[in-house]
């Protein structure tokens, strides 16, 4: 699975970027998302803090978190009213995070660059559209695709291998720990943001297991380290 309508550079070298609490923060429409389903339930909402500490693992492990949360036995039908509600508002507040486009068109004069995210990959895609940064991915990923979750390593290592790289070139950029199971899964590099839905699942990880930054301008300078790192084949 991948973006047709991109032709990337071949540098033997991969960027994958997670979406959510990575590209793009889209917590609100989440959780209000989320707060719909659970009052159709008439369930109270939870609140927007607690609901963001829940995405991550994909939508349909989300939907379940925030029905257990809510005391809500899981009903067959939650995740398609998630899915239809979530549809109707993708966009109203979801924003990208600031210099986070100037930080992938860099990274691009470099590496090959793919989103891979948990999101299914419809929605994935729409957001990327309706923000006007399509093209600015060799290959996007979603969760719903032949390739199992995060932190399943199987979708970046199908992104290293279509990339023409190598473990060791290879950069996994996310805000949670399922981003950096992914990496060390696949034998690649990891970046880890603070800025993101996820740093409190950070405890116990150093700077000799990830790279680990607090906003997008040191995001920018790690994946400069990285790229001038002669790394071999």
């Amino acid at each position: 699975m991948g973006n047709a309508n991109v032709v990337g550079h071949v540098f033997g070298r991969l960027i994958a970027f997670d979406l959510d609490g990575t590209i793009v923060d889209s917590s609100r429409d989440l959780a209000d998302s989320v707060n719909d389903v659970l009052a159709g339930y008439g369930a109270a909402p939870l609140s927007h803090a607690a609901i963001t500490r829940m995405v991550g693992d994909g939508a349909r492990v989300l939907v379940g978190r925030a029905l257990a949360a809510a005391g809500v036995p899981e009903p067959p039908d939650a995740m398609s009213r998630f899915l239809e509600i979530y549809d109707t508002r993708l966009l109203n507040h979801t924003r990208l995070y600031d210099g986070i486009v100037d930080v992938v068109r860099a990274a691009r004069e470099h590496a090959r660059v793919a989103l891979l995210t948990n999101k299914p990959l419809g929605p994935s895609e729409r957001v990327l559209e309706g923000l006007g940064i399509t093209d600015l991915f060799d290959d996007v990923i979603g969760g719903d695709g032949p390739f199992p979750r995060k932190p399943d390593p199987a979708a970046l290592v199908a992104l290293i291998e279509r990339a023409d790289a190598t473990p060791v070139r290879a950069l996994m950029i996310g805000d949670s720990r399922i981003d950096y199971e992914t990496a060390r899964g696949a034998s690649a590099r990891c970046c880890l943001v603070e800025y993101g839905f996820s740093s409190h699942s950070f405890e116990g990880l150093s700077a000799g297991d990830a790279w680990i930054v607090p906003d997008v301008p040191r995001l920018a300078e790690a994946i400069a380290r990285f790229v001038a790192e002669r790394s071999p084949r």
